[in-house]
């Protein structure tokens, strides 16, 4: 019974030891989903927005998805939310200005999708956020949402291959 309940301390610590805030400020900007962040260290990370996909540069509506998370954030005080890397190194996570979800607002605005591929590994609310967010954004026409039939992100990164 004390291996049991021990085993779940140490599961519940190494659960919350996972999870991480990174505080920085916002100072560059790649895309729609991609920002570089510098620390109070003075290092940069390059954070790809969690639970999203916006639109590839190069892509309708690319350069309005980095002109939208650049209005949102650059510049300003951000904490990051995150528990992981991708494959080429970068944060993967979710973005507070001022306690204000921006990874959300490029949905609601209309510019990105709820990359739901990975939305497993959203906690649950906001999965459900996002795809509420994403539902209202297309019903309403806003921003990408305009075109009669966009591409998804990465549908169009699979036919440039």
């Amino acid at each position: 019974m004390r291996l049991k309940f021990f085993l779940l301390i140490v599961l519940c610590i190494a659960t919350v030891i996972q999870a991480a805030d990174l505080r920085g400020r916002v100072v560059g900007i790649s895309d729609g989903d991609t920002l570089t962040i510098l620390d109070s260290d003075r290092r940069q990370h390059k954070v790809r927005l969690a639970g999203i996909d916006a639109p590839e540069k190069s892509q309708a509506f690319g350069q309005a998805s980095k002109t939208s998370l650049s209005e949102q954030a650059f510049g300003r005080d951000v904490v990051v939310v995150w528990d992981k890397q991708d494959r080429y190194g970068r944060i993967i996570g979710k973005i507070l200005v001022n306690q204000e979800d921006i990874c959300l607002q490029q949905i609601r605005r209309g510019m990105a999708w709820h990359y739901k591929q990975y939305q497993k590994d959203q906690a649950p609310i906001d999965r459900s956020k996002y795809s509420e967010a994403e539902a209202i954004a297309r019903a309403s026409h806003v921003g990408l949402w305009q075109d009669k039939d966009p591409i998804p992100p990465w549908e169009w990164r699979h036919k440039k291959k």
